[in-house]
C-alpha cells in the first residue's frame, strides 16, 4: 500500500530535445578538460599528460553501466574524472569560464543568466504565449515534446514549465496527466488563454488552392466542421506553430496550417482566415510547474485551488465515499478526471463473500481539483479522511486560481507587444 500525503540555452526556433540535458553536462566537463589539458602544471607537464590511463579505464567501466548516462559510444571517453584534473593542476574560474564560453563577469554575476520557463512547441505556439503570460520575467525555453519540458525542469535546465491541461472543446490533455504521475513536480499556478485559430499558407496562396491542412490534433479537432466544409486532408503534427514552420521552411504549395497569428508573422505566412474554430468560446487552461511546492501563509487572501490524485479499493460505493469527504465539509469540486493506471491497469472484483472473482475492471486513478488551500483546516481534514480509504494519495499542488478563464486571447495586443522582444 502506497500513500503520499503532502506537497511534494537552447534559443530561437530550436526546441530542446530529449537527452540534451545529459549531453550539456558531459559537454561542459569535456570542455573544462580540454582547456585544462593545455594548462602546464608546476612540473611543466599538462594535466592530460599526468592523468593516468587507469582513471580513463575506470570512467569507461563506470559509465558503461550507469543508468543515467548510459553506455558511451565506441571511442568516446567520458571526461568527468579527467575534468577533476591530474596532479599539479588546479581548477580555476578562468577554466570554467572558457569551457562555458562566458566572461568572468558573466560567470560571477547570476543576473547574466535569465531563468527559463519550458514549454512544448516552437516559437509562436500557444504554449509560448501562456508561458510569457504566467512567467513574464522568465526566458522561454522551447521543447519538442511534453515530456521534454518535464525533463528540463527536473534536470534544472529551467525553473518553471507551463503545459496545457485541458481545453473547453477538446477536453483533458491526457499525456500531461500521465506525466504528472511519473515526475515528482508541483503545480504552483494556472493560467488560461482564449484560443483564436487562423488558417495560414504561403504568401499568395488562396483558400481554394489548399488540398491539405496540418496542425496539432487538438487544433484539428477544434476546427473539424470548418475543415470538412473545405474538403481537405487533415495531417497531425506536434504543435500548431510547428505546422506553420514546416509549411514555411519546406515551401509547401497547396498546404495550409492552423496556428496563431503570431506564428504566421514569425514564419512569413499569409493569414487566409481568422477565428476558424467551430465554437468561438475556445479556452485552454495551462498549469505552471515547479520543482518545489508553493508556500502560502494565512495572510494570503487569494482564492486557491488544490489538485490531488488518488486510487480506490474495489467495491461498491467507493467513489461516493471518497467524494463525500469534500461534500461533508462544503468543499467545492472544480474537476474530476479518471485515468486507467499504467502500472496495474486490471483489478479483480471479488464476490460478496470473497470466495471467488466475479469480474475484472480497469483500475483507475482519480484526479480531483477542489476549491481551497492546504492552509485551511477543513481541507487538511478532508485529505486525512480520504487517506483512510485510498490506497494511494498524492497532492499535486495547491495554487492561486485563475478566476477569469479566457479573459486574454492569444492575439491580445499587449501580450504580442511583450512577445515581440523574443522574435
Amino acid at each position: 500500500m502506497q500513500r503520499t500525503y503532502g506537497l511534494q540555452k537552447p534559443t530561437g526556433a530550436r526546441p530542446l530535445r530529449a537527452g540534451r540535458n545529459v549531453c550539456n553536462r558531459i559537454c561542459l566537463a569535456s570542455r573544462v578538460a580540454e582547456v585544462s589539458a593545455n594548462q602546464p602544471s608546476s612540473s611543466g607537464r599538462t594535466a592530460a599528460m599526468e592523468a593516468p590511463a587507469a582513471a580513463t579505464r575506470s570512467v569507461d567501466a563506470s559509465t558503461s553501466s550507469s543508468p543515467m548516462f548510459g553506455r558511451p559510444p565506441a571511442g568516446v571517453t567520458d571526461h568527468r574524472l579527467v575534468a577533476s584534473l591530474g596532479s599539479g593542476a588546479v581548477l580555476t574560474s578562468s577554466l570554467i569560464a572558457k569551457a562555458a564560453n562566458l566572461s568572468i563577469e558573466e560567470l560571477s554575476n547570476p543576473s547574466y543568466v535569465a531563468a527559463k520557463v519550458a514549454y512544448q512547441g516552437v516559437p509562436g505556439a500557444y504554449s509560448e504565449v501562456a508561458a510569457r503570460k504566467s512567467c513574464p520575467d522568465f526566458e522561454p525555453l522551447p521543447c519538442d515534446q511534453f515530456e521534454v519540458a518535464f525533463q528540463a525542469l527536473s534536470q534544472w535546465m529551467s525553473e518553471r514549465a507551463v503545459l496545457p491541461i485541458e481545453n473547453s472543446l477538446g477536453g483533458s490533455i491526457h499525456a500531461v496527466y500521465d506525466l504528472l504521475i511519473r515526475y515528482r513536480l508541483h503545480i504552483i499556478g494556472e493560467t488560461s488563454l482564449a484560443i483564436n485559430h487562423c488558417l495560414v499558407a504561403l504568401p499568395g496562396s488562396r483558400k481554394d488552392d489548399l488540398k491539405r491542412v496540418m496542425s496539432h490534433p487538438q487544433a484539428l479537432a477544434q476546427c473539424d466542421a470548418y475543415l470538412r466544409r473545405m474538403a481537405v486532408v487533415k495531417e497531425a503534427v506536434d504543435d500548431t506553430a510547428g505546422a506553420a514552420q514546416i509549411v514555411a521552411r519546406q515551401g509547401l504549395q497547396g498546404v495550409g496550417a492552423i496556428c496563431s497569428r503570431r506564428a504566421a508573422e514569425l514564419y512569413g505566412l499569409d493569414v487566409l482566415e481568422e477565428g476558424i474554430q467551430d465554437v468561438k468560446d475556445n479556452v485552454t487552461r495551462f498549469i505552471v510547474l515547479s520543482r518545489d511546492p508553493l508556500v502560502t501563509n494565512e495572510n494570503d487572501t487569494r482564492n486557491y485551488k488544490t489538485s490531488i490524485v488518488f486510487s480506490l479499493q474495489p467495491g461498491p460505493g467507493q467513489l461516493f465515499k471518497a467524494l463525500s469527504v469534500f461534500a461533508l465539509r462544503d468543499i467545492d469540486l472544480a474537476k474530476v478526471e479518471s485515468r486507467p493506471m499504467r502500472s496495474n491497469p486490471i483489478v479483480q472484483i471479488p464476490s460478496q463473500d470473497g470466495s471467488s472473482v466475479t469480474r475484472q475492471n480497469f483500475n483507475y486513478l482519480f484526479y480531483v481539483d477542489f476549491v481551497g488551500s492546504l492552509m485551511e483546516v477543513r481541507c487538511q481534514n478532508a485529505l486525512r479522511h480520504l487517506q483512510e480509504t485510498a490506497p494511494f494519495l498524492r497532492v499535486l499542488g495547491s495554487y492561486p486560481m485563475d478566476t477569469e478563464l479566457g479573459s486574454m486571447s492569444n492575439d491580445d495586443p499587449a501580450m504580442m507587444q511583450n512577445m515581440s522582444r523574443y522574435n
